[in-house]
């Protein structure tokens, strides 16, 4: 079976994107190196074709009653026309898949959800319909979407117009007109920096890529995207939240309001113990990748490496790791297996690099 491919596939292969199959898409990994589309995104914009990602539509009187049942974090709280980040989890508090869910109008709410999880979302979120006055629509055959991250990346906007003057704070969203052509703008992203991610047709994308090109933005891949994202410990569906795992495993206990009358999962994560911690970590010497085994200083096995790489900023090698919840991690020296070799990790609570987001 074939993968399917973005709008902009054609793009991609003209500039000669390195391109391998993600998410049941053809996507590009890399254009040039990681380290140039690194550094353009922290130091000027990049632009990534997201457009394999899924969005679906609730409208109706309850459609913000009905989006903060299905997901762990507070998004009736949240103000018009702003954006929350969010585990979705199954009645037994495991994690279904991460999203944003962006409030659009009193009566319509848009839900951005990973690609590889597209058809398992729908059917669990159009399963819990019952009760509420909604209707839900699968709209992500219809939509392109590009991520336009970096410190320049309001300029660059404005000066093709997408942007006017008007106040728009982070975590927020827009629906705006360019050339007649229906666009919804948010001020979120997955790198750390500033940017905007940009929901448009297929037909209007390949013009706005090219505008983009045109100004200078370093078209960047999926293999960038994931340093950036590690880079500020930003979590990753399928490594440190996955259906084995609940939302307070991985360090996302903020993104869970017990506060809230009910949700789903609610009663099973109100009882749950963790399973896990998550540590954020950096070596010196080596690289530590997925699956790697984290030990303890007499060379026990204590937890695994969720996501690793070789940051671009730092030099050194970071990841993150679940690690056995009963482990002291104050008093515990945390070394890396990379294949048979003991590689010591320093432990850090803070976010491996400090992003630009406004």
């Amino acid at each position: 079976m074939s993968n399917l491919t973005t709008s902009l596939h054609a793009k991609h292969l003209e500039l000669k994107a390195k391109m391998a199959p993600f998410a049941g898409f053809e996507m590009p990994i890399q254009y040039t190196s990681v380290k140039e589309e690194v550094i353009a995104v922290r130091e000027n914009v990049g632009v990534f074709d997201v457009s394999h990602m899924g969005e679906f539509f609730v409208e109706g009187p309850d459609a913000h009653k009905f989006v903060d049942h299905i997901m762990t974090n507070d998004f009736s709280g949240a103000g018009a026309l702003k954006a929350v980040y969010s585990p979705l989890c199954r009645d037994n508090g495991t994690v279904i898949d991460d999203l944003i869910a962006y409030k659009l109008g009193d009566e319509r709410v848009l839900i951005c959800v990973n690609a590889a999880n597209i058809e398992k979302d729908w059917n669990w979120i159009s399963s819990k319909t019952e009760g509420f006055n909604v209707s839900l629509k699968n709209d992500s055959d219809n939509w392109s979407l590009l991520a336009v991250q970096g410190p320049k990346t309001e300029e660059v906007l404005r000066s093709l117009e997408l942007l006017d003057s008007d106040e728009f704070p982070y975590y927020s969203i827009k629906e705006t007109n360019l050339n007649s052509e229906h666009i919804i703008l948010a001020r979120t992203g997955y790198t750390g920096e500033d940017g905007f991610e940009i929901f448009c047709n297929h037909e209007f994308v390949e013009q706005l890529w090219d505008r983009l090109l045109e100004k200078n933005v370093t078209p960047c891949g999926l293999a960038a995207r994931d340093v950036l994202r590690l880079e500020v410990c930003y979590p990753l569906y399928g490594h440190e939240i996955h259906d084995e795992v609940t939302p307070l495993d991985s360090a996302l206990k903020w993104t869970v309001k017990m506060s809230k009358q009910n949700f789903i999962g609610k009663a099973a994560l109100e009882n749950y113990s963790p399973k896990f911690k998550l540590a954020k970590i950096i070596l010196d010497k080596g690289i530590p990748r997925e699956g790697y085994v984290v030990e303890n200083e007499a060379g026990e096995a204590i937890g695994h490496v969720t996501s690793g790489t070789m940051s671009v900023v730092l030099g050194k090698g970071i990841a993150l790791a679940h690690i056995n919840h009963a482990i002291d991690l104050k008093q515990t020296k945390l070394f890396v297996n990379i294949r048979n070799r003991k590689y010591e990790a320093e432990r850090t609570t803070k976010a491996f690099v400090s992003g630009g987001h406004k």
